[in-house]
């Protein structure tokens, strides 16, 4: 079984920054694409940002220019820097990895951005 968790959320007053880190554990495998989902109340989970396998990212036009990904993929690893952050980012953020056996998620680091 492999799993995924994040760490690195909090409260962060508007403009500021904080890193996302997603690390993978249980049964030894590789992952194809990696990246960052987020949900807010009453709202669907939607794509933050992924990273594939030769490196190419995609992101929502939302925070392009704002959040970059990066991932190490020795040690199955994600990460998400949240620059300029604003309260429209709050949200519980995922952490999504592509397996050979389908889609793997974490459960979730809340993110607050608020003065």
């Amino acid at each position: 079984q492999v799993r995924v968790a994040e760490s690195g959320g909090g409260l962060v007053q508007p403009g500021g920054s904080l890193r996302l880190s997603c690390a993978a554990s249980g049964r030894e495998t590789s992952f194809s694409a990696m990246g960052w989902y987020r949900q807010a109340p009453g709202t669907q989970r939607k794509l933050v940002a992924n990273i594939r396998g030769g490196g190419t990212t995609t992101y929502d036009d939302s925070v392009k220019g704002r959040f970059t990904i990066s991932r190490n993929k020795a040690y199955n690893m994600v990460f998400l820097q949240m620059d300029n952050l604003r309260p429209e980012d709050t949200a519980v953020y995922y952490c999504w990895a592509y397996s050979p056996w389908g889609d793997i998620w974490g459960q979730g680091t809340q993110v607050t951005v608020s003065s």
